[in-house]
């Protein structure tokens, strides 16, 4: 069964690039097309795609606010920001807005493609300019430390002791395999303690988990130099 993919940017040709790359895939469909924010809305309700791809600088109303409604429906579709503009406000923004990846348009096509099943999956990516700085700051103090979903550190108390040390491992950026490695378990082991942490914890995807796992102090950026 194909990807429902919805492609919404304000410059046609640019729609028209990405919708012709995606349709060119067999395992993807563009069901699509929006111009504006407020037309992201509307048929993101109406046509159920699995993925929006979604740009940020919009007429009417901007992505980050798009993807927020989007995002706060009930079985809402997975968003993969795409934007020009790699400035540390849209990441922020993006993630805490609800969007499951942020890569920036001079991405190739097979790494688009690729950042389309992936968070399609149920994970998440992120342009390693944009996890770069998201650890940076988190390093720095200067992120906000506000999940806007209503998570505590009380609900940590839910998470079991092997679902914990998965988040903080989780939230360093390691894949599945990597933490199953670590810890000595397999993949499958690992996925069932993600999926068990995000809905103990109210989480849409790895992301959120990410943040909040920052947010409370449970992951510790990597020292200056070191590989994300």
């Amino acid at each position: 069964m194909s990807l429902r993919v919805l492609v919404v940017d304000d410059q046609g040709i640019v729609r028209a690039g990405f919708a012709a790359v995606i349709d060119a895939e067999d395992d993807m469909t563009v069901v699509g097309e929006a111009g504006d924010g407020a037309e992201a809305v509307r048929l993101a309700a109406e046509l159920a795609p699995d993925v929006v791809l979604m740009d940020v600088r919009m007429p009417e109303l901007d992505g980050i606010a798009a993807t927020r409604i989007i995002t706060g429906r009930e079985n809402a579709p997975r968003v993969l920001v795409l934007t020009t503009f790699d400035l540390d406000v849209y990441v922020f923004d993006a993630l805490r807005a609800g969007a499951s990846g942020f890569l920036l348009k001079d991405v190739r096509p097979a790494e688009l493609l690729d950042g389309i099943r992936v968070v399609a999956a149920g994970e998440s990516v992120l342009a390693p300019s944009a996890t770069r700085r998201l650890i940076g700051h988190y390093a720095s103090g200067t992120a906000v430390a506000d999940t806007g979903d209503g998570s505590n550190p009380r609900e940590l108390d839910s998470l079991t002791g092997s679902q914990r040390g998965v988040l903080e491992l989780l939230a360093t950026g390691l894949n599945n395999a990597e933490i199953a490695a670590e810890l000595g378990i397999t993949v499958g082991t690992v996925k069932s303690h993600v999926n068990a942490l995000l809905r103990k914890l109210g989480l849409r995807d790895r992301v959120q988990a990410t943040i909040l796992a920052y947010d409370l102090g449970l992951a510790r950026p990597n020292p200056p130099g070191a590989h994300l």
